[in-house]
């Protein structure tokens, strides 16, 4: 592994730990973008190792701030950390199943959709006063 590899896996890591922290997205959304387009991962190699990352408890001091700020649903996210396991099983299959461009195609398309919602939905708040 070269040095600008790892500066570039430091790189990805803060910029999805902040986002993460800040807005509560970071694998799906930065992560694997950026191991497809900065380090040549196929898309299958970049989802596994988003995966890996998630699967380690990295979001504990993020989870920690909000919870002493009585912003955290234990309830909720239970019940979706549960159901969550069985979705990213049955997920997996399906990816692998599928071409990386399928996959590709697929997530970009979600990832269209949501942002344009966001935009849209921050854009009434805003002009609504509502913040």
């Amino acid at each position: 592994m070269t040095f600008q590899t790892i500066v570039i896996l430091v790189l990805i890591g803060l910029f999805a730990g902040i986002l993460s922290g800040f807005v509560g997205v970071g694998g799906g959304i930065i992560i694997v973008p950026a191991l497809v387009f900065f380090l040549g991962l196929t898309q299958h190699q970049a989802q596994g190792t988003s995966l890996f990352v998630l699967s380690m408890p990295v979001v504990l001091f993020a989870v920690i701030n909000y919870w002493k700020t009585d912003n955290v649903n234990w309830k909720f996210g239970l019940i979706v950390a549960s159901t969550f396991v069985i979705g990213a099983y049955l997920g997996s299959k399906l990816s692998l199943k599928l071409s990386p461009g399928m996959v590709k195609l697929v997530f970009g398309v979600l990832l269209a959709y949501v942002s344009i919602r966001l935009i849209m939905s921050g854009y009434t708040a805003v002009n609504s006063d509502e913040a």
